[in-house]
């Protein structure tokens, strides 16, 4: 059954409704011991990072999360979350990966955010990914990325520069799309991470 970190910062009910349509069972976590009722955590967040990280301190989960043993997906803002630092608000985050999370504005020539429909080039032949086409598409809609690095980079997209669409290590899972709003291809990913041992 999978958890997802209710910390006031997630678009939840679509998240909810994606879980609904693939028969996937869930409940919501407020604080620290509601953790163990379940095998798989998910993040959400929708907005700003700064303020997503402060929410979460605020419910006292931030502190915890390090120490999950179990498979964590965090998606869009709560994927920026896993990193070390945001640009958006200057904000330090929770540094399990140790990437940054960057700005697009005066990098790229293309309309800020990032919205809509993009392919996604899957790499390190990565479980999140299985039975999923490469260059599949997802939808997205961010402002700031999380920066390429080959090592932790499960997926990645170009927009005016290549970025990470989805990073990994160890039981730690990020996407910067939104699986919810992605159809077929974003269903069958969040079966996926149901089956992340």
């Amino acid at each position: 059954m999978i958890g997802i970190i209710n910390y006031g910062a997630g678009n939840i009910f679509s998240l909810t409704a994606a879980l609904d349509r693939v028969g996937l069972a869930y409940g919501m976590v407020n604080k620290e011991e509601e953790l163990e009722q379940y095998d798989r955590i998910i993040i959400p967040g929708v907005g700003h990072a700064g303020a997503a990280m402060q929410k979460l301190r605020d419910s006292g989960l931030a502190s915890c999360i390090h120490n999950i043993d179990k498979p964590v997906l965090g998606i869009c803002v709560g994927m920026q979350l896993l990193t070390d630092f945001s640009e958006e608000g200057n904000a330090s985050l929770l540094s399990i990966i140790p990437l940054k999370t960057l700005h697009f504005d005066k990098k790229i020539k293309e309309k800020v955010p990032h919205m809509g429909w993009n392919s996604v080039s899957i790499r390190n032949d990565n479980p999140l990914f299985s039975n999923i086409e490469d260059n599949a598409y997802f939808y997205f809609v961010h402002s700031y990325f999380i920066e390429y690095d080959a090592k932790y980079t499960a997926a990645m997209c170009a927009y005016g520069l290549p970025f990470s669409a989805a990073i990994a290590k160890d039981n730690f899972y990020g996407v910067q799309f939104h699986p919810e709003k992605s159809g077929k291809a974003g269903e069958q990913l969040l079966v996926n991470f149901s089956k992340l041992s």
